[in-house]
Parts: structure tokens; C-alpha cells; sequence
């Protein structure tokens, strides 16, 4: 680190709010799921926000002070530029560049004396149309940028930031997953991706190792135990001396994972269902596309193949197709759509084929005159309303209405025939505990034991599937579904019906709220990195209590649960005496009495506790006790004697 004083950065996203509500292209949003996969799944879809990823990581790997937004709204964006920043870096995407000049905007009003850094995919569009609203163009890589442009040295390896997403179902958070970003960019090259042109058609690793990826995995699932995962690499396992690594170590370390990752047919075709499990893949993206594509990625076994394969071991798939390739016509369209029906995937994505600048497609349609006239006079009008849900092409075949006619079946289709997909991919994690349950390999079988305690949560689940999926058919196949998983499992407590009820009315408010808009945009998230943690923050409360961890004693940490900002969770592992628990509980009561904010006191981890320490905390927090919950030990009854006297003294505590 050098002692030259660094400039003051703020990365940021663009403003909420967005989506076509407030007139963007269709899957303009917050959630790739939602907006895209999921979209006519209605209170069924899984919901998840994804974050602009890229500036965590950015921000982790420079000196700089620097300040994360992830969708301020107008308000929050003024408030954070008016602090003073030396540059201001704004990522968007091509269908966003309309709402990138409105933040240039502000920025140039409320932070005139700031440098603007324009970055992300939306930096393919020519110079001519960024250099009135930045100083300077990120194209490729952005630490690699950053660094250069603030005059930092290259970094021989990376930091890895530590990012969770959150899925909710009916409103309510049911996962966990952390991100874990592998690598960039794709050596398939197929016509149409951004992806793999940006990084013009190579790979670079960015966990360079399977012991990087490992380790990165062991930071979350010390956190949090029962953590899931995206591997954020285009082609992860077509690097297999890497992936196999990767999974001897996740052996080793004897805890069976639940993974997330892209792989293309010619990837997949490298390994056995078996090897996948055993790394921790029990979900995939599939570039399905189409039957006559002709791209290299489909080379190896058949999709049918591996299709099968994938579901018959438990391995949930999210295949992609494309609908508007030169050969397709409507009733070809219905055929490769009913084939990939067929297959049962769990989750379906149907884009129009269209062509971004950079890709050899946008070259082959500008060369040919083959975008429609509309969007030839009008550039700006082509780059907002390229999401993949509007044809922009001539098409020898189809008109711009039978296209996206097709799209609107396909994604109609899936639903009203196979189903809601969280019920799919239950129906697959069946498959898979079954398949596994009795194996000869001890670590698929304690694969298949995740699988059975992913399937008991869900219980509850069913009820409003039998009751609300769009017909008939699929309402009798949850019904079906939910007495095999009672067959196989075990009949569901008078809790879990409770709880089926509860999930009901959840299923009709998630519904309410999305016919009429209301709670749709997420909140602020903001992280800073370098710089002072705002008083009874997170971070500040985390810095606070950081000084009473005493290695191989005691740990104490900080962390957000469901989500929230001002939920959190402290969890203590180890030992704690008369005197650390006097001064967490002196810490503990002053974040509570300056905030509104709630907490949960873990002690699930906790070895020992003086009753000096428990009557301290149970004493002093008393006042908020309505505002404090409480994770007594698991193990409590095999120490009863010792932790009889925390449950009496924490007895009217939420527990």
C-alpha cells in the first residue's frame, strides 16, 4: 500500500426505481429469475435481487476509500454524492443507457468536481455515445482498470469479496447462497454473446486454482453452515483438472455441498452425474438453444443424454433456448419447444435471438442491413429495447409479431404444462435423494440426506401449489409429488400444516403484491470499504465487538440474517466469562438503544457461559428484550446442568 493519499471513489448501479412498470424493455429489473426465467410463474417465481456483483469486487481489490451503492433512488444518490468524491464509477447495461445519463446528470450537478468512470457490458456501445457522460471508459476487466487508472500496482491475486444473495418464495426468505466469482468471459464465441465477445472469446480465471474456489466456499459455510453456492463462470467445469481439484477437497472436507453452475453440453459431457454430486452440482445452466444451432458448446452427448442424466441423479437443470434463428419458423419453433418439454427441465429461459454490439451477430446484421428500419433511424430506441423480448431483426421467415408471439408461448407453455418450478425442482431432489439414499458411496449418501432436509422444509409448500398452479393437470401433479416426498420421508407434523396455511396466505399476499406494484423495489444497499463504519452500523457494532475475540477461546461475530440490514445475528462460539459478557452486553445495549434494530444472540456454538456473563446479558438487555431473540445450544441437554440457568435467566426472551 503506498502512502500517497488515494481518491475518494463511490461505485454505484443505476437508480430505482426500474423495470417496465416504469417504462424499461421487458426484463429490465432487479432479478434475473423473476424477470426472465420465471416471469409467467406469477406468486410461484422465486425471488432473488442480484446486486451489481462486479463493484464489490472492484471496490475489494483497490486502496481507494471507497462507497458501494447497490439501487439508490434519486433521493439517496444526491444525499451520498454530496459527501464529495474524487470519481464516481456507474455500471449499466445496454438497455439501461438512458437511465446511466440520468445518474451522469446528477452527478455532474451535485458532485461537479467528480471524474466519471463508465463501466459494465453497456460500455460496447461506441465512444460517441459514453463520452458525453463519463471521463473515462472501463472496457474488460475492472480491477485491472481501476488500478491502473489510480496509479495502484498490479495485484499478483485477487481478494475475494464475501457476497450473499438471499431467495425468497411466497415473500419469505428460504436460502442462502454466496457468490463466488471463478472466472470471465467463455471460449465457445457464439454469435450472439456478449459474454464471450467482451472478453474477445477468452477465459480469465479469477480463482485460478480448486483450492482458491474451496477456500472461498469454507469462508461462507463458517458463517453460515447450510450456505448454497453460484460458481459465476461461464464455462466452470470445462476446466476439469480445476473442477476435479475442487471436488477432492470438498470430499476431504467431508460436508456435501449444494452448488449452482453454467456448463454447456460439451462441458458436462466430461463428467459422470456421480463426480458432479460428489463436487457439490446439484443445479445447472444448460445453453439448450436450438436443435440446428449449430454451436460448438453442443458438441459431445446428446442433450437428451445429459438431460437424463443430470435428472435422474438429483442434478437440477435451467436449460435456455432461443427463439428467432434464421431456420426457425413457427412450427419448428413448437417442435424444439415441445422436445425440450419432453426432457422436463426445471427451469426455462426463452430469449429472442438479437444482435449487441461486439458480437460477430451485431456484425453480420449491420453488414447485411438486416435490423429493422425502426431501430436503423434510431439508435438510442434499438439499445433501450434490446432485452431479448422485442425482434429487432428482418427475419426471412417470421415477422416481428410471430416471434415474439412464440417467446410468449414457450414461457406460457413450461408454466401451464410442467408446472411451477420450485415444485420441479423438488420433484428432482426426490429423484436424487432416492437414487442416492442407500449408495455404496458414503459421500452421496450423505448427498441424499441434504436432499431429504431440503424436502422436509418445503412442506409446507405444497398446499398452495395444490390449490393455485395455473391448472388442473399441474395442480394434481404437486399433489401427486407431495405423497411421494410423504412416502418417502415421513407425514408432515401438525406444525407443517400450520405452517401450509401460513404459506397460503403468503402465496395470496406475494400475489397482491404483484398485480398492483406494491413492494417491488429493493432497498438500498450500501458497503463501504477503507473508510470508517458509520456509528452503530453492522461493521461498527463488528469493530466494537472484534476486541473481545480471544483465539482458541472465543469468537464473537457480527453478521445480517433474513436479509435486513438492521437484523442481526451475533454469534458466539467457544467460551465467554463474567467479565467478556459484561462488556458484549454494555456493547450489545447501546446499538439497541440508538437503533431500531433487532438482534439474535447465538449461542447455538457456545461451549461454556459463567453465569456471572448470562446474568449480565439477560440483566442488561432486558429493556429491549421484545427486540431480542435467542439461539440457545444444541447440545444444551447433553450439558443440562450447565445450561439450565442460561434458558431460566433468558426465559422471557424470544427463543
Amino acid at each position: 500500500m503506498t502512502n500517497i493519499p488515494q481518491p475518494k471513489l463511490l461505485l454505484t448501479s443505476i437508480m430505482r426505481p426500474i423495470g417496465p412498470a416504469y417504462g424499461d424493455a421487458e426484463s429490465v429489473g432487479y432479478e434475473l429469475l423473476h424477470a426472465q426465467v420465471t416471469r409467467a410463474q406469477g406468486m410461484f417465481s422465486p425471488r432473488a435481487v442480484h446486486r451489481q456483483f462486479s463493484l464489490d469486487y472492484i471496490a475489494e481489490n483497490l486502496e481507494n476509500p471507497t462507497v458501494v451503492l447497490h439501487y439508490p433512488s434519486r433521493r439517496e444518490l444526491i444525499r451520498e454524492l454530496k459527501k464529495g468524491y474524487d470519481f464516481v464509477g456507474v455500471s449499466f447495461i445496454m438497455v439501461t443507457y438512458h437511465r446511466m445519463k440520468e445518474l451522469s446528470r446528477l452527478v455532474r450537478k451535485y458532485s461537479p468536481a467528480s471524474k466519471i468512470i463508465l463501466g459494465g457490458y453497456g460500455t460496447v456501445l461506441p465512444d460517441e455515445a459514453l463520452t458525453p457522460f463519463g471521463d473515462h471508459i472501463c472496457r474488460g476487466e475492472g480491477v485491472t482498470f481501476m488500478r491502473e487508472l489510480f496509479g495502484q500496482p498490479p495485484l499478483a491475486r485477487h481478494k475475494h469479496p464475501f457476497i450473499e444473495s438471499h431467495m425468497q418464495i411466497f415473500s419469505k426468505t428460504t436460502s442462502y447462497t454466496g457468490m463466488i466469482f471463478a472466472g470471465l468471459g467463455c471460449p465457445n464465441g457464439c454469435d450472439f454473446c456478449s459474454t464471450s465477445h467482451f472478453f474477445k472469446r477468452q477465459h480469465l480465471r479469477l480463482l485460478r486454482t480448486g483450492a482458491d474456489i474451496y477456500d472461498v466456499v469454507a469462508r461462507h459455510v463458517k458463517v453460515n453452515p447450510d450456505a448454497q453456492f453460484t460458481i459465476l463462470d461461464e464455462e466452470f467445469l470445462l476446466d476439469r483438472p480445476r473442477a476435479l481439484e475442487f471436488r477432492d477437497l470438498v470430499k476431504a472436507g467431508g460436508r456435501p455441498l449444494s452448488i449452482f453452475v453454467f456448463a454447456s453440453i460439451k462441458a458436462l459431457s466430461l463428467y459422470t452425474p456421480e463426480e458432479l454430486l460428489e463436487m457439490g452440482v446439484d443445479g445447472v445452466w444448460i445453453g439448450y438453444e436450438g436443435e440446428r444451432s449449430g454451436y460448438d458448446k453442443r458438441a459431445g452427448k446428446t442433450a437428451e443424454e445429459i438431460f437424463k442424466g443430470l435428472k435422474d441423479n438429483g442434478i437440477m437443470i435451467l436449460a435456455s433456448m432461443i427463439v428467432g434463428f434464421d431456420y426457425q419458423t413457427p412450427e419448428i419453433i413448437r417442435a424444439e419447444h415441445e422436445k425440450l418439454m419432453a426432457m422436463k427441465p426445471d427451469l426455462c429461459q426463452f430469449m429472442i435471438y438479437n444482435p449487441n454490439p461486439g458480437t460477430p451477430l451485431y456484425d453480420k446484421v449491420k453488414a447485411g442491413g438486416l435490423l429493422r428500419q425502426e431501430y436503423v433511424t434510431n439508435p438510442a430506441r434499438y439499445w433501450k429495447w434490446a432485452s431479448g423480448f422485442k425482434s429487432l431483426l428482418e427475419h426471412p421467415r417470421m415477422t416481428a409479431a410471430e416471434i415474439e408471439r412464440a417467446q410468449q408461448q414457450c414461457f406460457t407453455t413450461d408454466f401451464r404444462e410442467l408446472g411451477p418450478s420450485i415444485y420441479r425442482v423438488a420433484e428432482t431432489m426426490l429423484t436424487g435423494y432416492l437414487k442416492h439414499k442407500d449408495s455404496p458411496n458414503s459421500f452421496l449418501r450423505l448427498k441424499a440426506q441434504r436432499y431429504a432436509c431440503e424436502l422436509r422444509k418445503g412442506y409446507p409448500v405444497f398446499l398452495a401449489g395444490e390449490l393455485f398452479a395455473p391448472t388442473l393437470h399441474t395442480r394434481a401433479l404437486v399433489f401427486r409429488l407431495k405423497n411421494r416426498v410423504h412416502a418417502a420421508l415421513g407425514r408432515p407434523s401438525i406444525a407443517d400444516g400450520l405452517l401450509a396455511w401460513g404459506a397460503v396466505a403468503a402465496a395470496l399476499w406475494t400475489s397482491f403484491k404483484l398485480r398492483f406494484n406494491l413492494f417491488q423495489n429493493p432497498g438500498l444497499t450500501r458497503a463501504a470499504w477503507r473508510l470508517p463504519p458509520a456509528k452503530f452500523s453492522r461493521d461498527w457494532l463488528a469493530g466494537r465487538i472484534a476486541a473481545y475475540n480471544v483465539p482458541q477461546k472465543l469468537s464473537v461475530l457480527v453478521e445480517e440474517y433474513d436479509g435486513r440490514k438492521y437484523q442481526l445475528r451475533v454469534r458466539l462460539e467457544g467460551a465467554l466469562d463474567r467479565c467478556q459478557g459484561e462488556k458484549l452486553a454494555e456493547e450489545l445495549r447501546a446499538y439497541l438503544k440508538e437503533t431500531k434494530g433487532k438482534l439474535v444472540l447465538d449461542f447455538e456454538k457456545l461451549k461454556a457461559m459463567e453465569k456471572g456473563a448470562a446474568a449480565a446479558l439477560s440483566q442488561r438487555l432486558d429493556e429491549y428484550h421484545s427486540r431480542v431473540k435467542i439461539a440457545l445450544p444444541r447440545h444444551a441437554t447433553a450439558h443440562a446442568a450447565q445450561f439450565l440457568f442460561v434458558a431460566e435467566m433468558f426465559k422471557h426472551y424470544k427463543c
